[in-house]
Order: C-alpha cells, then sequence, then structure tokens
C-alpha cells in the first residue's frame, strides 16, 4: 500500500525525528477518519457504527524531515463480551512505549465524561483533539475546547478529519513533539500502513457491510479472507445466528453482490472477491474464535 500524503511536498529521503503516536479515544470520535487525513490515504476503515476499529492500525508519514508512525486504536467502551474487553486492552496497550499520546473526542457530540474517564487513566496527556468541528459554529467549536481544556492536556486543537480543516496544523505539532533519531520504516519506499493483504480486504469486506447493517448486527459481523489465490480471493463472512445470515446476504444475494463490487472497485483490476457467510454462534465470547480472527 503506497501513498503521496498532500501534507507532503516531495523532498529528500532523510529524517532526523521519529516516533510513535498513538490515537486513543471513546467509540465513535473519528480516529479512523483523522488517521486517513493526516496520512492522505485510506489505511484504516470508516463507519458510523461503533468499534469499526478492531486491532490497532499503524500507518507512516515521512514529511519535513521527520518520520511519525501512527496507530489507530479502537474506541474504549463499557464492554459487554470478550471481544469489547480485548478491543479495550488492544487500545490501552497501544499508549505503552509510544513519543505522544493524542486523546481525540467527538466535538459535535460534545465532550462528556466518558472522554474525561479516558482522560484520566492516560499515562500522559500530551494532545487533545476536538474532532468533528466542521458545520459548528465559532462559539460552539470554543465552548468545546474550554470544556477539554480543564483537563490538563499541554495542548489542544480543533479539527474537521473530513474536511480536513485544521489537521495540517495538527500534523505539524505532532512531528515537532517527535524525538530525534533515525527512521522506523525505510524512507522513499512510501510505506503507509503494516497490515497484510488478506487482513485489509477482509477490513473492506467488513467495513461495506457495517454500511447496510442494522440494529445489533455490527457488532455480530466478522470477516477473514481464508484462500488468496490471485487473482482470487475468499473471504468468510461470520454471524453469530442465523436470522442474521439472510440479513448479510440480502434477497436474491443482493447484499453480497453490492459488498463484492464495492470491494473490488479498491482492489487492483482482475480481482474476484468471493463472499461466504457462515454462522458461528456467540463468537464474540468464544477465545478459540477470537484468536483464529486474530482479535
Amino acid at each position: 500500500m503506497t501513498t503521496n500524503s498532500p501534507l507532503a511536498p516531495d523532498r529528500p529521503p532523510t529524517t532526523s525525528r521519529c516516533g510513535v503516536v498513538s490515537l486513543i479515544g471513546r467509540a465513535n470520535v473519528g480516529k479512523s477518519t483523522l488517521l486517513n487525513a493526516m496520512v492522505g490515504r485510506k489505511v484504516s476503515i470508516v463507519s458510523d457504527k461503533p468499534q469499526t476499529t478492531r486491532g490497532p492500525v499503524r500507518a507512516v508519514l515521512t514529511i519535513d524531515g521527520a518520520q511519525a508512525v501512527f496507530i489507530d486504536t479502537p474506541g474504549l467502551h463499557k464492554p459487554r463480551t470478550l471481544l469489547g474487553q480485548r478491543l479495550n486492552r488492544t487500545a490501552l496497550g497501544a499508549l505503552e512505549g509510544v513519543d505522544v499520546i493524542a486523546q481525540v473526542v467527538d466535538g459535535k457530540g460534545g465532550a462528556g465524561g466518558g472522554d474525561l474517564f479516558v482522560a484520566e487513566h492516560l499515562p500522559a496527556r500530551h494532545i487533545c483533539i476536538v474532532n468533528k468541528v466542521d458545520g459548528m459554529s465559532r462559539g460552539a467549536v470554543l465552548a468545546q475546547l474550554k470544556a477539554v481544556g480543564e483537563w490538563g492536556f499541554e495542548e489542544y486543537f480543533a479539527v474537521s478529519a473530513r474536511t480536513g480543516a485544521g489537521v495540517p496544523e495538527l500534523v505539524a505539532s505532532l512531528l515537532g513533539r517527535l524525538p530525534a533519531g533515525p527512521p522506523l520504516y525505510p524512507v522513499g519506499e512510501e510505506l503507509v500502513a503494516d497490515v497484510t493483504e488478506g487482513a485489509w480486504v477482509a477490513e473492506l469486506v467488513r467495513e461495506q457491510l457495517l454500511a447496510v447493517a442494522r440494529d445489533e448486527l455490527p457488532y455480530s459481523i466478522a470477516c477473514r479472507v481464508t484462500e488468496w489465490d490471485w487473482p482470487h480471493i475468499r473471504c468468510e463472512i461470520l454471524v453469530e445466528r442465523e436470522s442474521q445470515k439472510g440479513i448479510v446476504i440480502g434477497q436474491g444475494g443482493l447484499v453480497l453482490k453490492r459488498v463484492g463490487t464495492a470491494v473490488r472497485a479498491q482492489l487492483p483490476p482482475g480481482a474476484y472477491v468471493e463472499l461466504t457467510v457462515r454462522v458461528a454462534r456467540d463468537w464474540q465470547q468464544k477465545p478459540e474464535t477470537l484468536g483464529r480472527l486474530g482479535l
């Protein structure tokens, strides 16, 4: 996966600063959209459904003599399943040993007690990002900044990951906080995300399913690539109940057809994606299944 970030004009392939930046926050505050905006390409799937991100997604941006390795983390939430517990553990684990911690809050929804709870449990409070400020009045944005301004972070930003407003200034500040050191990833190869091709395709399938899922179904969907013989890719979709299987397939297979078409559009020409659906009852509570899914 490669990128040319709109934030980064061509520069000599050298760096003097390098470090790891973790994005943390409650579910659905826009961390994945923000990560995509910062590196200039889609490296993390997005959805308006909670628990979209289920594993740490690492993306690399090399610009202005610095290399930032960003980590997008699952949204912190009150877990009701073993999966939820593991997602929270993954998110908090991604804070260990990093150079910069950036908490993201939802400006439109308003920062609340859950966001403060997250802030109070951070090992360091470097940057707080009020996201989704597009469409908000200046007064409303200032009110949100004032509210989070009492939480003791070193720096605050108001941005819109969707429109890109405020993102260049945020990136500049994050890069400026990185310690001196050589790059962690090769410079000039334009590496963006260290996810396997199979894992990426499975996430693309889940992203499209989330767009059509309803009620509790988003939590019950998991995807994994079971066969990769390019250009043929076989992806298995897991649901928890027989009734959910029909929703995912759709009348006459229409939902799966739409999902397959949307996924192929994001892959190199000639890709063939075969989608199958299997019922795995209560997979969110089963350690063995979660292990096979890499969760």
